[in-house]
């Protein structure tokens, strides 16, 4: 009986996809990689400086610009073309690579990601694992397919003891477990 691991989505099953592996011994983490090419725009661009200018400077701002400047600040989901199995009472939690951040200026919005078991093979997408990400660095930064995005660690977690909660069967994928 297979406990946990990874398998390759369907649209990418002849793309030449690596499974994820941890890099060392004592790794926790398996390190996972972008699927394809992927730009990821930087935060900075016009709409937000824009946006800024005109909070700074008090003129009005309008819900267009808003609108604008959210739509350039929103995160970006980076596909791996890799979704994992695992057992009840388990979830993969995806964390940044340390050098993200002060290398690239990538940065995991959620602080980390939470991949249920009931994610694996939704009717949605089949289960497919994203890294979400936004760009803090003053120009787009293209992620090659290959790249390292961040990394995945199978966790245990605990139930309370009044439990009450649970029963409903996932229907979707991504984000699809509440509001």
């Amino acid at each position: 009986m297979q406990q946990r691991g990874f398998e390759i989505v369907s649209r990418y099953q002849e793309a030449g996809l690596q499974l994820p592996q941890r890099a060392t011994k004592q790794a926790a983490g398996y390190d996972f990689a972008a699927a394809e090419d992927f730009t990821l725009p930087s935060i900075w661009r016009g709409n937000f400086l824009k946006l800024l200018w005109q909070i700074r400077y008090q003129d009005q701002v309008s819900a267009d610009d808003i609108a604008a400047a959210d739509h350039v600040l929103k995160p970006y989901l980076v596909p791996t073309g890799i979704k994992a199995y695992m057992q009840p009472g388990e979830y993969l939690q995806l964390a940044n690579r340390s050098s993200n951040p002060l290398k690239h200026g990538l940065v995991l919005p959620n602080g980390v990601g939470v991949v249920d078991a009931d994610y694996y093979n939704n009717p949605k997408n089949e289960g497919e694992i994203f890294f979400q990400l936004v760009n803090c660095s003053t120009h787009d930064i293209v992620i090659k397919k290959g790249e390292r995005l961040g990394q995945g660690i199978f966790m245990s977690y605990l139930q309370a003891d009044q439990d009450n909660g649970g029963n409903a069967e996932r229907t979707g994928g991504f984000g699809s477990s509440g509001r």
